[in-house]
């Protein structure tokens, strides 16, 4: 009977969160149209939305901005953007295989997420160039510079290409810690999404994403990207520690 009940329960929610992912659409085409703040608006509602429809309960420590910023944040699955953005209008920076996604890739594309191929150099530049255009504009952006996910033990080493953007906007770089209340809600890039998905979205519990944002960091006259990004990556690794001993 569980079983059944958490099929109905994934079929339930998958069909209302493409519902809603759809409907992002028209709004997407309306918004693209606008500024990027309309935009940044607009994904931060259709995410909150999802979040909700997936029992996704977030958690925040400390005030995230209301102002233009570079978020950061360490990076431990597909909830990340989700729980940040669903609190904090912002656009993020995606990978660019997920422009590829069915009806999540338009709809994210429509409403100004900003992807990066990393093996394309001339690509990663106009992304920048992009970035640098919304920080500009008085928009957040929101950053993963680990470049991938992890299974939450440690926090790899942050690239360097948005805290030079930053420094560019002269805006400051607000670092968020990501802690999951289970592990295995962490979904890393060697396991296969569809299953990870399904598997949240039959669960009877709620999953809780917990934001511990950190002081805004701002570059000092001598930094150079690679100095902010250390910066960054310390104060989150700082974070998780005081409630994960032996984290580094």
């Amino acid at each position: 009977v569980g079983g059944l009940r958490g099929g109905a329960r994934g079929t339930s929610r998958i069909a209302r969160a493409a519902a809603i992912t759809c409907s992002a659409l028209g709004e997407a085409r309306i918004a693209r149209a606008r500024t990027a703040a309309d935009q940044a608006r607009a994904l931060s509602a259709t995410l909150a939305q999802l979040c909700a429809i997936h029992g996704v309960d977030v958690e925040v420590e400390g005030a995230l901005p209301d102002w233009p910023c570079l978020m950061v944040a360490n990076h431990l699955s597909y909830l990340d953007p989700l729980a940040i953005l669903a609190r904090a209008p912002a656009l993020p920076l995606a990978k660019a295989d997920v422009a590829s996604w069915p009806i999540v890739g338009t709809a994210a594309t429509a409403l100004g997420v900003h992807f990066v191929d990393r093996d394309q150099p001339m690509a990663r530049a106009r992304t920048l160039r992009a970035a640098l255009a919304t920080l500009r504009g008085g928009v957040s952006v929101l950053n993963f510079p680990e470049g991938t996910t992890t299974d939450g033990t440690r926090v790899l080493r942050f690239q360097r290409g948005g805290f030079g953007v930053a420094m560019l906007a002269r805006v400051p770089v607000v670092p968020i810690a990501v802690r999951f209340s289970e592990p295995a809600l962490a979904w890393t890039d060697d396991r296969a999404f569809l299953p990870h998905y399904w598997q949240l979205s039959t669960r009877r519990m709620h999953a809780r994403v917990h934001l511990q944002v950190c002081a805004a960091l701002w570059p000092h006259a001598d930094d150079a990207p690679e100095d902010l990004a250390r910066r960054a990556r310390h104060a989150i690794t700082h974070a998780l520690a005081e409630r994960t001993p032996g984290r580094s």
